[in-house]
């Protein structure tokens, strides 16, 4: 597929972190000539966080994260591409179970201390041979600076890979903090929406990783939606392996932790807009604001409304200002709204006020504004001071083509 035209111009160059090897392979799980298993190593052990999907049916690797995070520790973290192992039944716990030794026995370490995911087609059973074929030799050339290759292993219908990475003061050290991600479709928030992995030399005991990493989800990965389907598979994990040194931080509300979680957070949140950079079809990137509402939630659930709608989002990829879908949006949302309050700027240009269109009102300018690759789109409903940010793109045919074609 062509690279997205919203892609980054540049990708970012990720330095190596103390403590984190990685190395990924073509095991042919589903594709033919690129990269579809990835191999990360933790030495020595890393404190482990996650968040992963609310959907009530999860996939196998999700089950397993979620079985195996109290222990606080990982060594080895195995992600697929092509295949989700979800809705597999029996032979996807045994998938995971067998990848598991494989991993721990190329780690030398104890299954426990392997975190899994997948992501791909729902519905397939994972054979976990290549995974029992692969992983020894991916352990022996694992190496620090692997993240470009690792970012494209976990890609599927992604048509350039996600990565970002921060320095930030933590106490009395500077630490790193990188993370790659995967998602173009299937995208809506419900905890994690996609598939991201952070990796930072940060010394962080499990339970403050925890804290920092749900809090940084909330206005980063689950404020960004495609198509308001939530996947069986999301999965966020985050690894801190303490090699830059210092006290480490145990506690959830440590003031040292402050910087850490701002970084944390733009980090998620730069990685969250790529992925909407590279929705399936996608051709505008767009920013729905919603200001005025009753509470916070209320403000975030209208601005999914809107960015949901497929109406709106068609009109936005046929460059139409129609300010009525964004009405249409706003007063489905079951949210408290008044339509004689109500104002909506497409960019700086406010289309609508008080209930009407504006007085000022000039299609011309607007249809201008509406050729432009980023769209923002405002609305205030004039009730209170709740206030959310969402990001979304348009709805193209070829969204149609790549998912009717999926499995072909």
């Amino acid at each position: 597929m062509p690279v997205s035209p919203l892609a980054p111009a540049a990708q970012p160059d990720l330095p190596p972190i103390d403590g984190v090897r990685l190395a990924a392979a073509e095991a042919g799980i589903r594709y033919r000539g690129r990269k579809d298993l990835l191999l990360a190593l933790f030495e020595p052990a890393a404190t482990v966080a996650g968040v992963f999907t609310r959907s009530a049916c999860p996939s196998a690797p999700v089950d397993w994260c979620r079985a195996h995070l109290a222990g606080g520790a990982a060594r080895a973290l195995v992600i697929n591409s092509g295949n989700a192992n979800a809705f597999t039944g029996m032979k996807g716990k045994a998938a995971v179970t067998a990848t598991a030794a494989a991993a721990a026995r190329a780690a030398g370490c104890r299954p426990e201390e392997v975190f899994l995911a997948s992501t791909g087609v729902i519905g397939e059973p994972l054979d976990p041979a290549p995974f029992e074929r692969e992983l020894a030799g991916l352990a022996k050339r694992a190496a620090p600076h692997a993240y470009a290759e690792a970012a494209q292993a976990i890609m599927t219908t992604d048509t350039f890979p996600k990565q970002a990475t921060r320095r930030v003061q933590l106490g009395e050290c500077e630490v790193t903090i990188n993370a790659i991600a995967k998602g173009a479709g299937m995208i809506a928030p419900d905890m994690a929406t996609m598939l991201s992995f952070v990796f930072t030399d940060a010394a962080i005991e499990a339970a403050a990783l925890q804290a920092a990493l749900s809090a940084a989800v909330r206005p980063s990965f689950n404020a960004i939606t495609i198509d308001s389907d939530t996947s069986t598979s999301d999965t966020v994990l985050a690894f801190a392996t303490g090699a830059a040194g210092g006290t480490p931080i145990a506690a959830a509300g440590d003031r040292r932790l402050a910087a850490f979680r701002r970084a944390l957070t733009a980090l998620l949140t730069d990685l969250a807009q790529l992925v909407v950079r590279d929705g399936e079809g996608a051709r505008k990137f767009v920013t729905v604001e919603v200001t005025g509402a009753k509470s916070a939630a209320s403000a975030r659930r209208i601005g999914l409304s809107i960015a949901n709608s497929p109406l709106v989002k068609t009109a936005i990829a046929g460059e139409d200002a129609n300010w009525g879908r964004v009405v249409m949006a706003v007063g489905k949302a079951g949210e408290p709204a008044d339509r004689d309050r109500l104002a909506i700027w497409f960019g700086d240009i406010r289309v609508a006020v008080d209930g009407e269109r504006d007085p000022a009102y000039d299609e011309g300018q607007v249809a201008a504004y509406m050729k432009a690759s980023e769209i923002a789109l405002k609305v205030d409903l004039g009730l209170g001071r709740g206030r959310a940010t969402v990001w979304t793109c348009d709805l193209t045919h070829d969204y149609i083509s790549i998912n009717a074609d999926y499995r072909s």
